[in-house]
């Protein structure tokens, strides 16, 4: 068995710009597995794609070699690498999860059958909380009864915070498997979801409680991201970068204070966790982050997928929901919120996100309509509170 292979699920940006350079840089061979097949194809001709790092001044280049492409479709190919490795990753997208995980549940009966009970460790790269409960309930669906899950599967959650911009379509034409993306490399892994020995690897963190640092992530980078892109969209709605909103002064203040409001709900969440210094430097270097001019992170890329964004786990309705528990302020929260029921970006060819237009479709009825039906947030004489 390679003990320095990872087959990695989604060839995407942040499996390619973050999950395989972390591990090819240290030494490990990588397997993208795709169901895109002109992906797979070139990575196969090409056998290496170069990360541009968008650092503020000159660009830096990364090669990364050592890889493999094998389509999703390939099932003993596919067989074959998973059973000689004791690490994979997932970075398929939350959609993505529910077709790749019956074909995994196959995988993982035929590896037990072959080497016996060898665990396999799976990081899951995704940006959804509580992320292996719910890998753990899907497979768990499609596993034979007896096969022993918590034994042989480790579910290692993950709080990814790399910013991968999308390209613009002249970006991919010139090279489609380069990607472009920040030099932030921190890959904040759950320490205790590890069935192996966890890689003694450059840029991985692990962490005891790693729901606290997937809640970090959720409550004040993307709550912050967001609230950027919905304030910026709303005081300059021809504005088309994150960088160039956040020139106006007073806007940067209203995000900062908003992260920081997010920040207090954060650390009564976790008050053993986190101190509010800590919160302070991470939300000020985020800021800094989100204000990379050579990123070109766009206002319609941060803000839009409306429904998922809005959504009541999801980075600004959830922090509203815990305040309400706690008795924390959350108006600041609830204004960005508000802004983006209103968030109405297109992208480079001058579209929608395809469902926000069912979005819109609902958000002629009122804010109050998406607050209750969207955000899951009850408003009754001007009071929030939680709606079951």
């Amino acid at each position: 068995m390679n003990e320095r292979k990872i087959v990695i699920f989604g060839a995407g940006k942040i499996g390619r710009s973050f999950i395989g350079q972390v591990f090819n840089l240290s030494g490990y061979e990588v397997v993208f597995v795709d169901i895109n097949k002109q992906l797979v194809d070139l990575i196969n001709q090409q056998k290496q794609y170069r990360i541009v790092i968008k650092n503020g001044e000159e660009d830096e280049l990364l090669i990364i070699r050592n890889i493999k492409g094998i389509y999703l479709d390939e099932e003993e190919q596919l067989m074959s690498e998973l059973n000689n490795t004791k690490i994979m990753s997932l970075s398929v997208g939350q959609q993505g999860v529910g077709t790749v995980i019956p074909l995994l549940a196959r995988l993982l009966v035929v590896r037990r059958e072959k080497y016996g009970d060898v665990p396999l460790d799976i990081i899951i790269a995704e940006n959804i909380r509580n992320a292996d409960r719910l890998i753990r309930k899907e497979l768990e669906k499609q596993l034979p009864p007896d096969y022993p899950l918590e034994k042989l599967v480790g579910l290692v959650e993950t709080s990814i915070g790399k910013m991968v911009p999308i390209m613009t379509q002249k970006d991919i034409e010139e090279d489609p498997l380069q990607v472009f993306a920040e030099s932030y490399n921190s890959l904040i892994v759950a320490k205790n979801g590890f069935k192996n020995p966890i890689p003694d690897i450059p840029f991985l963190a692990p962490k005891e409680n790693i729901k606290a640092w997937v809640d970090r992530k959720l409550f004040i980078h993307n709550l912050g991201h967001a609230a950027t892109a919905y304030l910026g969209f709303k005081k300059y709605p021809d504005a088309v970068y994150i960088c160039e909103v956040l020139e106006d002064q007073e806007l940067l203040d209203t995000v900062r204070q908003t992260m920081l409001q997010s920040a207090e709900i954060l650390r009564s969440l976790y008050p053993e966790e986190f101190t509010l210094t800590q919160l302070k430097e991470h939300i000020d270097d985020l800021i800094c982050r989100f204000r990379n001019k050579s990123l070109k992170d766009t206002l319609f890329r941060v803000g839009c997928d409306l429904y998922r964004k809005l959504g009541p786990e999801d980075r600004l309705a959830a922090p509203v929901h815990a305040a309400v528990r706690l008795g924390k302020p959350y108006h600041l929260i609830l204004n960005a919120i508000i802004a983006g029921i209103s968030f109405r970006a297109k992208d480079e060819n001058g579209n929608y996100f395809p469902s926000d237009r069912l979005f819109f479709e609902e958000a002629v009825r009122g804010p109050r309509y998406i607050l209750e039906n969207v955000c899951k947030i009850r408003w009754e004489s001007g009071k929030v509170g939680r709606k079951n």
